[in-house]
């Protein structure tokens, strides 16, 4: 944007023999990828096929065009050319170049991606209100409220009144106006595509600073939004700048491997082709040579390159079952490398990209060549990306279901909620800054889902703590646990790709985050709920570590009985055994209470033990040889029963847990109170019931005390009765 870029012709980071990729030669058979590179100055300014009513300057943008939409309205094209070139006229580049030759090549950029019309109208219009006379208001009155709130997204911020903020903080106006239109953020990207193509006679230094921004901000937004052709030449751009000598010694290696006589992905192209011949499936098998990233990417990984470490193959079909088909071809009569495959179809990434991956050996010289597996669709979505929907904000097709998430909304994708949700609370233009980078760093998502069937979409890395806030924001401050595919686990957990997290709330909406907490939260939303929490309520100073009291003595230490002492074990009950009159005992290993089914064995002094009929305790008394003695309930519902309760420590639990137990009418007769480890504390409560039926209510209740995530009859113990 503005006038910072210089002329296309004159020499820049990139030679122009080497613009990113091995050109094509004429033994290799290949389809290149959209290349939004080979159109220069002569392009832009000269004719094209000539559209009556049209200006020539336009001639190629609207080819590129009606290429992608035939039927579109070309005069809000025309009329936008008109208005920029006018408003323009008389600013030059700093090459000498008019103006207008910039409005001009973003427009064409987003052309050959298949913008739809109204993108394309405020691309030509994008710095007008920058840098001319021409007001937002007019904008509007012509070109109607969406072009309006293109331009006005990714119009700059002055410097005059912002200062060393400015750059920020028209970033965080830029990434407002894209959470409610995702076409503010492709002309940006394309914009700067166009600037960083011609940055060569800037200063060094300035040079740098344009290209680390555009590493660190826009080339990861442009792989979230699914822009692949403009992901890729903006990193070897930046990758010249950046680091020169490596950019050079890698386009070295591309020519060199360009003018190889032999090519193991020609060869392996031409069995693939012969392999699906045979198999009667349609397709298309083109090499996809890699660009000097990518490349500069294998060598670092794999150190010598071969021949096939340069490119791809990639087999295009027109269904989903026939990418499946070919894939199931390729597995039986070529060698398969298993480690490699990866199925993007049945879990597309979060930026709409949808590819089956694999790859195979060639018998030869064990050579492992990549293979890239899509539909025609498919091809287009993962070079364009949200640039390939036309307008996202038509009607949407009847098929697509509402509840796909962000895969099937690219109007407003997860991570740009996420973004923006954070955004609201960074303090100041520093913090926003430093934190969009750190963001944006976590190139990879992961899907977890939530017990209702929800998902939530998070950074590899994520925690439970991450959860929690992606999922209640600042209600998170109230979470006490979390279970992960049904397990208790820490707050701490990081979380894997199709994992299920239940996050386990409190009832106390004033309660405090844990400070631990920042040491585990991976993203911004997260971390800066906690700091914010935690500056305006700082912990006061405690004036002695108390331990959970017992409500009756609140001066006091709760109980701590041993295990074997005589009020910790249960006592007989309304047991009926044959023959009558035999001591009864109920075993404190699995304390059966009524309903249960039951069983009884004599031990000594004629006492008989009664055991729950699933207690393993049964099994081992029945093959020492012990007399199974028949037992059933008698009419009394009276029952005692040891429950285990573990929860998160807090003041005032244990009163808040005894109080619903009395209020469920149980008698406590003993409770054990373990030591609190990690913030957990286990409970052990033996209580009378007059009434066995109201068990279930019992346990409910005490699982609806804050801090308590589970309740449960006393387990078996592994040993005797």
């Amino acid at each position: 944007m503005n006038a910072e870029a210089v002329n296309p012709a004159s020499p820049g980071p990139v030679p122009p023999a080497a613009t990113g990729a091995a050109a094509p030669t004429p033994r290799r058979k290949a389809r290149p990828r959209i290349d939004l590179r080979r159109l220069g100055r002569a392009a832009l300014l000269g004719s094209a096929t000539r559209s009556r009513g049209l200006p020539d300057a336009i001639g190629h943008v609207v080819e590129a065009h009606r290429a992608h939409h035939p039927d579109a309205d070309l005069d809000p094209l025309r009329r936008a050319y008109v208005l920029a070139e006018s408003s323009h006229r008389g600013q030059m580049r700093k090459s000498g170049e008019p103006y207008i030759t910039h409005p001009l090549a973003v427009t064409l950029i987003l052309a050959e991606l298949g913008a739809e019309t109204t993108t394309l109208t405020a691309s030509l219009l994008h710095d007008t209100v920058e840098d001319t006379e021409v007001t937002l208001d007019q904008v509007g009155d012509q070109f109607g409220a969406e072009v309006r709130y293109l331009v006005d997204g990714v119009t700059k911020l002055e410097k005059v009144d912002y200062g060393a903020a400015a750059e920020p903080e028209t970033f965080r106006k830029m990434l407002l106006a894209t959470g409610n239109d995702v076409r503010v953020m492709s002309i940006k990207l394309a914009d700067r595509l166009h600037n960083m193509r011609t940055l060569g006679v800037m200063r060094r230094e300035k040079q740098e600073r344009i290209a680390k921004v555009t590493r660190d901000v826009l080339i990861p937004l442009a792989e979230r939004l699914g822009v692949q052709a403009l992901k890729s030449e903006l990193e070897d751009l930046v990758f010249a700048v950046m680091h020169p000598e490596e950019y050079e010694h890698t386009r070295k290696l591309v020519h060199e491997n360009a003018a190889r006589a032999d090519d193991p992905l020609t060869a392996v192209a031409d069995e693939v082709r012969g392999v699906l011949r045979e198999a009667d499936i349609q397709a298309e098998v083109l090499i996809r040579p890699r660009h000097f990233v990518s490349v500069h990417r294998v060598s670092r990984k794999r150190g010598t390159l071969r021949g096939a470490d340069f490119g791809r193959l990639l087999v295009l079909v027109q269904e989903d079952a026939d990418c499946y088909a070919v894939l199931g071809e390729l597995h039986t009569c070529l060698t398969p490398v298993v480690s490699e495959f990866k199925d993007f179809i049945a879990v597309p990434k979060f930026n709409l990209y949808q590819s089956l991956h694999t790859a195979v050996a060639r018998a030869e010289d064990g050579q492992v060549v990549e293979v890239l597996i899509r539909t025609h669709q498919m091809h287009k979505v993962a070079e364009a990306g949200v640039v390939a929907l036309g307008n996202p904000y038509a009607q949407p097709a009847e098929e697509q279901s509402p509840g796909d998430g962000e895969r099937a909304d690219p109007t407003r994708p997860g991570w740009l909620s996420r973004l923006l949700d954070w955004q609201r609370g960074a303090p100041d233009p520093d913090t926003f800054w430093s934190t969009l980078r750190e963001d944006l760093a976590q190139d990879r998502e992961i899907t977890v889902f939530r017990p209702d069937g929800g998902t939530l979409g998070l950074p590899e890395g994520a925690t439970c703590v991450d959860a929690a806030y992606a999922q209640y924001g600042e209600d998170a401050h109230a979470t006490i646990g979390a279970r992960v595919n049904g397990r208790l686990a820490p707050m701490s957990t990081v979380l894997r790709d199709g994992d299920t997290v239940q996050l386990l709330m409190g009832q106390d909406s004033a309660s405090e985050p844990s400070k631990e907490w920042l040491e585990h939260a991976r993203t911004p939303a997260a971390r800066i709920a906690i700091q914010r929490r935690l500056a305006a309520h700082p912990e006061p100073v405690p004036e002695a570590e108390e331990p959970l009291r017992d409500p009756a003595a609140p001066d006091a230490h709760p109980p701590r009985p041993a295990a074997d002492t005589p009020a910790a074990r249960p006592a007989s009950a309304d047991v009926l055994v044959d023959p009558p009159g035999a001591t009864v005992r109920l075993a404190g290993c699995c304390t059966p209470v009524p309903p249960d089914e039951i069983t009884g064995f004599a031990v000594r002094g004629g006492v008989v033990t009664v055991h729950r009929a699933q207690c393993p305790v049964v099994a081992r008394m029945k093959d020492t040889g012990r007399t199974e003695v028949a037992v059933r309930w008698g009419e009394s519902t009276e029952c005692r029963v040891t429950l285990l309760a573990e929860s998160f420590g807090r003041p005032h639990l244990l009163a808040d847990l005894t109080e619903a137990m009395a209020l469920e009418g149980a008698e406590i007769v003993s409770a054990t109170v373990e030591p609190p480890d990690r913030q957990r504390v286990r409970h052990s409560y033996t209580v009378l019931l007059p009434d066995a039926a109201r068990l279930p209510a019992l346990m409910r209740a005490m699982r609806e005390v804050a801090g308590v995530y589970d309740v449960s009859r006393a387990q078996p113990q592994p040993t005797g009765a």
